[in-house]
């Protein structure tokens, strides 16, 4: 299995579990996802079928292609949880942000509810876990993914 393949993989990996402990964290222990939460949902599915492709081409143009992708999301993605933490989250409301405009125009909301539905406002859906503010985890993520779509893009030709 080549480095890159490794780097794809983990990649969609760690996004598709990240989506996973925020729902537990939803679902299990009652934190609200607010539309900036929510919108890093999407940007981290996104990022797994983008290494999806990346995996299922054999071209190395594609896998080049598809990390170049995933670059662009985590990129979103640092921007998305930096704005949740510095911005939004001493904001009262989140109604007609540009989190909820993504997420309510993509139809996810009415689509799948459970997942990608924001029912808290900024303010309120501030949290830590381990000392950390929630989103610094996801922007930890975000990063992550970052160097490693780097990683797969600069890497040399065979």
């Amino acid at each position: 299995m080549s480095f890159a393949t490794l780097l794809l993989a983990g990649s969609a990996l760690v996004s598709v579990a990240a989506v996973g402990a925020a729902l537990v964290s939803q679902h299990v222990f009652d934190m609200q996802p607010c539309p900036w939460c929510v919108l890093q949902r999407v940007i981290f599915l996104a990022i797994a079928l983008a290494a999806v492709a990346g995996l299922l081409g054999r071209a190395a143009l594609l896998r080049r292609t598809a990390a170049a992708l995933m670059l662009l999301l985590a990129t979103s993605g640092v921007a998305a949880a930096l704005w949740q933490h510095f911005v939004a989250a001493s904001s009262a409301s989140c109604d007609l942000t540009l989190a909820d405009r993504i997420t309510s125009g993509l139809g996810l909301d009415g689509w799948l509810p459970q997942v990608f539905a924001a029912y808290a406002s900024c303010a309120d859906a501030k949290v830590n876990l381990a000392g950390l503010p929630y989103e610094f985890w996801s922007l930890a993520l975000f990063v992550a993914i970052g160097a490693a779509a780097v990683a797969v893009v600069r890497r040399p030709r065979r």
